[in-house]
């Protein structure tokens, strides 16, 4: 498996700290008049130094020069440029380089800098985007970054391993750096962004398995339903998980087959690959499927009504994976399957992806293709 990982390095971050400066903005010449030193690019090398041992599995998008293309070229990482800055870089430069990084399909959006960089990057990235942060700057009180270089580096390694990680919510702060150099911390809550976690497993007691199975059950499906789109049609795939969930929301779904719902009514029940596509052709679509419990199969295992052309026409971003917690921990590190028929769609769906665990609750998980990854991909590189 290959992770994409888009990288945006603000090079004059972290300038103003050493001269005591405390901060950089609006104060980049005098920094550099005092004798400052950039940290941003040493600060990114340790990070992604965690990644040596793993670089053929990485596909970097980047940002010419300073912004991240010459660290990448220093380690070895294959990398492509997505977006080209002349002179000394600024907050727009960040901004467009973080949507060409998005534009190019990340998995996950890396950025070293501090806490105006990642207000930067906030005015531009989609609530869906997993992101973060290599802490390079003055003042760090966003909750996006790593507590150091090296545990991001380490963070970006358990991906590329397959571990399981949530996604939760980190707030980004960042204080009036005019305020603080006269004394007064007045720090401000700017929004969220999207952030891997480490996954903890909390066992409730449960009787014959049930009671917990369920209460997951309703969290997802409280998760789909505050999300629905009246205008989208939603095509609900087979399995006891969706199932459960439509039957929370008091929908009569096919627990075997394929169905489809609009508007929080069933349409047609049990439809065929072909009718599925008659009814789709020119509508908003998405997917709503979960993985075959102890094998992992998204695709190709007890959903072949699901084709590769209905697939491609639901796109990758429009494919929402339910799944609880137990039921991808008993994969055992194990990557979901894809196995569509249709080789260059199973190398698209391959990466990491959001599955839906919870009311407000997501982790991110590994997709492959096995014969794919054996015969072809690089393997994984080894634990820590």
């Amino acid at each position: 498996m290959t992770l994409r990982i888009g990288l945006v390095v603000n090079p004059i971050a972290g300038l103003g700290g050493s001269v005591a400066l405390k901060g950089t903005d609006g104060v980049v010449q005098q920094a550099l008049e005092r004798g400052a030193t950039p940290q941003a690019e040493l600060r990114t090398k340790t990070a992604l130094g965690e990644l040596l041992d793993c670089r053929s599995q990485l596909q970097v998008y980047t940002a010419s020069a300073q912004m991240g293309a010459d660290v990448c070229a220093k380690l070895g990482f294959d990398h492509q440029v997505v977006y080209h800055y002349q002179g000394e870089s600024s907050a727009e430069d960040t901004q467009r380089a973080v949507q060409a990084c998005i534009d190019a399909g990340v998995d996950i959006l890396v950025f070293a800098g501090g806490d105006g960089t990642a207000r930067d990057v906030l005015k531009v990235v989609p609530e869906s985007q997993c992101c973060l942060g290599i802490p390079a700057g003055c003042k760090i009180h966003s909750g996006v970054y790593g507590v150091s270089p090296k545990a991001t580096g380490a963070l970006l390694r358990k991906l590329i391993e397959g571990s399981m990680l949530s996604l939760r919510a980190g707030d980004v702060m960042d204080i009036d750096e005019q305020a603080f150099r006269a004394g007064t911390v007045r720090a401000r809550n700017f929004g969220e962004m999207s952030i891997p976690d480490d996954l903890s497993y909390v066992q409730a007691v449960k009787q014959g398995g049930r009671e917990s199975d369920e209460l997951v059950i309703a969290d997802i499906a409280a998760e789909i339903d505050e999300n629905m789109d009246p205008d989208t049609w939603y095509i609900i795939g087979s399995g006891g998980t969706t199932t459960g969930v439509m039957q929370e929301l008091s929908l009569q779904c096919t627990l075997l087959g394929v169905d489809l719902i609009k508007d929080h009514t069933v349409v047609l029940n049990d439809l065929t690959a072909n009718q599925l596509l008659e009814k789709i052709s020119r509508e908003k679509v998405k997917l709503l499927i979960t993985p075959i419990g102890g094998q992992g199969h998204l695709f190709g295992r007890g959903n072949q009504q699901l084709s590769p052309e209905l697939i491609k026409r639901v796109g990758r971003d429009n494919i929402l994976v339910v799944a609880s917690k137990t039921k991808l921990n008993s994969l055992h590190g194990r990557p979901l399957i894809v196995d569509t028929g249709d080789t260059l769609l199973d190398q698209e769906l391959s990466g990491v992806i959001k599955v839906i665990t919870g009311y407000r609750d997501y982790v991110m998980y590994r997709v492959s293709n096995p014969e794919y990854e054996v015969s072809d991909a690089p393997k994984l590189c080894k634990p820590c």
